[in-house]
């Protein structure tokens, strides 16, 4: 039982379509069909789960033939009317239980199978189980210890932040190239690895209940480290995502269908090709290995990941910095983070003003950490850096009103809030940051459900269409630490409760919301483990 009196178990209502059942290290998804029977499928990586399917049509009817529809979906169980229920077993085993009952279904391969249900039936799984009531009391027992785990949220925040977490539970799988470890994935629909970026807004929830998991998010990444820094994309079953030719298919001709566009097909069709080029994510991993260490103190998991963290950095301005300027770029769209974005409407490269505040803010926090483990010569020497890096960000990048987005060696239209992401450096001079905060409590970014992705009056806005105008929770949470960081906590709040207030009426957990509605967005996909993970956080009490 929750402090606000409620059961989160029975809180948490899955609509068996945006919200499966499933279980904590479980690939087994149940959903509703149309017609209402339910089907199961596995969450692989990158494939469909159309293509997964174990069982179709399974529908629960009386002895007699008559249909047992369903009463209620919750975490632990389906319940049926006539008291049959569907069950996990184990992470491989679902069970049917009950009696007076019989189940009627479809294998994979068509063929048409039915079972009576008399005490504990094994659906799926091989699990030899004769006590139905036992498995149901061990998976409420399972669902209870995880909901114990969740940090104590604003009342009124409560039923969103409930789902959040099971959301994160659910999104917990073993990950073959994991070493052992469980991943956080970032949906069971189709993003079924542990991505760069994602297990660092993972670890901020993390930390609260269950600390040592925060930092196994970091570690999986950490282990597949390359020998010249660089932190791969994507660690999933069938190894790695660390440079181009890791790439999916089906990724590289989505790519190549926006990569370039504004220079013309020709020029497009060029700056999609390209060369073999490195793949990861932003560097904030001393930010969350900072945030985890704040929450739960850890001298031994800092010493365990300072020189890791420290070549990664190194990594960004030796090896991502191909004109020498001393300014990181971004050699691959999905190093940014930013897929879709316009940004890369322009080519393979680009240098938004988020990259370098991130290394600026790196260098700061690998100062910290230094501190933290007494080698305070380090602590100087990085924070130094960090002085310089953001003085260099301002010189070069600030043209007297906003951070300019430089592609191909030169400043690009398109305005998006990674402009406004130099305020993380908490070092920016007084005017700029003010004419930062100016900028984004203006028409351009702010409104009742602020912040766009692509300014509200920039041309290629879309409220739609990935990372080209909906809401993304990651920004406005980067923009929220900004604000905090610069001095703004007035605003941060200001946003902060925007923030959660859009996700809480919104409909779900989301990858991104369309900020004129409040709703799910385009193509967004559902149970989305950062916008789980950051609203938790931002719901804290």
């Amino acid at each position: 039982m929750s402090a606000h009196g409620r059961d989160p178990i029975d809180t948490v209502a899955l609509d068996l379509r945006e919200r499966p059942f499933t279980d904590r290290g479980s690939r087994l998804l149940v959903l509703a069909q149309q017609d209402g029977d339910l089907w199961v499928a596995r969450s692989e990586y990158e494939t469909r789960l159309t293509d997964t399917s174990v069982l179709t049509g399974l529908r629960i009817e009386s002895a007699g033939g008559d249909p047992l529809p369903i009463r209620a979906a919750h975490p632990d169980r389906i319940s049926f009317a006539g008291g049959v229920h569907l069950a996990f077993a184990d992470s491989d085993t679902l069970v049917l239980t009950g009696t007076g009952a019989r189940a009627r279904w479809s294998a994979a391969d068509g063929t048409a199978h039915e079972a009576t249900i008399e005490g504990c039936r094994v659906l799926v799984g091989e699990a030899a189980l004769a006590d139905g009531q036992a498995v149901l009391a061990a998976a409420r027992a399972r669902w209870s210890a995880w909901f114990d785990r969740m940090p104590a949220v604003r009342a009124d925040l409560y039923e969103r932040a409930a789902m959040a977490w099971w959301t994160l539970g659910v999104n917990l799988l073993p990950i073959r190239f994991a070493g052992g470890r469980e991943g956080l994935v970032p949906s069971r629909f189709g993003y079924v690895g542990v991505w760069n970026w994602d297990s660092y807004f993972h670890a901020i929830a993390l930390r609260h209940g269950d600390p040592e998991l925060a930092r196994d998010q970091i570690r999986i990444l950490l282990a597949h480290q390359r020998a010249d820094g660089l932190i791969p994309d994507v660690v999933h079953d069938e190894g790695v995502l660390a440079e181009t030719t890791d790439l999916p298919r089906s990724d590289r001709a989505r790519l190549a269908e926006h990569v370039g566009q504004a220079l013309g097909e020709e020029a497009a069709q060029s700056a999609a090709a390209g060369d073999v080029v490195p793949v990861t994510k932003p560097p904030l991993t001393a930010w969350a290995v900072w945030k985890i260490h704040r929450a739960a103190p850890d001298l031994a998991f800092l010493a365990e990941v300072y020189e890791p963290i420290a070549r990664s950095q190194e990594w960004w301005l030796t090896h991502s910095d191909p004109d020498g300027d001393g300014l990181a770029e971004y050699l691959h769209p999905y190093s940014s983070g930013l897929d879709d974005s316009p940004v890369w409407d322009y080519g393979p490269r680009a240098e938004p003003p988020d990259l370098n505040a991130y290394l600026a803010l790196q260098f700061d926090v690998l100062g910290d950490i230094a501190q933290e483990l007494g080698r305070v010569e380090d602590a100087a020497t990085w924070r130094e850096r960090a002085v310089a890096h953001t003085e260099l960000l301002v010189s070069r990048r600030w043209d007297g009103k906003r951070f300019t987005t430089v592609s191909a060696g030169r400043a690009v239209s398109v305005r998006t809030p990674l402009e406004l992401l130099p305020l993380l450096t908490g070092r920016l001079p007084r005017e700029i940051a003010d004419r930062l905060v100016e900028d984004l409590r203006s028409p351009s970014f702010w409104g009742e459900r602020p912040v766009p992705t692509v300014a509200f009056d920039d041309p290629t806005f879309d409220p739609e269409a990935m990372w080209r105008g909906p809401v993304w929770l990651n920004v406005n949470y980067l923009l929220i630490e900004g604000l905090r960081r610069s001095g703004y906590l007035d605003v941060a709040e200001e946003l902060t409760e925007r923030t959660v207030r859009m996700v809480a009426e919104g409909g779900g957990l989301y990858e991104y919301w369309n900020p004129l509605t409040g709703g799910r967005a385009g193509r967004a996909t559902t149970g989305f483990g950062w916008s789980s993970a950051l609203f938790v956080d931002l719901a804290r009490s």
